[in-house]
């Protein structure tokens, strides 16, 4: 917050609150939803995984598989598809959280399970296939 926030006072000139990059997130999910459940659909089926991963980035990124690149398709956000072994693999889950992460898991049939990647830092959410 810069000082001059902290003092406006009636200000109407300013430029308007950024928006929550979450916002622009949920969109692209939305719009994007019936793509992402194929791609969870065929990680389970091949036997690749029970647990597919989806990081949703705005940068670049080297973490599993591009499967919706946001310059090719006009969006906000890159989506790549990702296991939770691979996570495990590279570092991302420890090991001792492994257990923690699957019991948290949402069933894969009704929710995305996507790591959020932003500049402030990375977390997972999970979005319901049916919103």
């Amino acid at each position: 917050m810069q000082p001059e926030d902290l003092l406006n006072e009636g200000n109407d000139s300013q430029k308007p609150e950024k928006e929550s990059p979450l916002i622009s997130l949920e969109r692209d999910l939305k719009i994007f939803k019936d793509s992402i459940r194929e791609v969870a659909v065929e990680i389970m089926m091949e036997g690749l995984s029970s647990y597919p991963i989806f990081i949703a980035h705005q940068h670049e990124l080297s973490l599993g598989e591009v499967i919706l690149d946001r310059n090719d398709l006009n969006s906000e956000w890159s989506i790549h598809a990702s296991t939770l072994e691979e996570f495990e693999e590279r570092g991302v889950i420890k090991p001792e959280l492994k257990d923690r992460f699957i019991n948290s898991y949402k069933n894969p049939n009704d929710y995305m399970c996507v790591f959020v990647v932003v500049p402030e830092g990375a977390n997972f959410v999970y979005f319901p296939y049916a919103k």
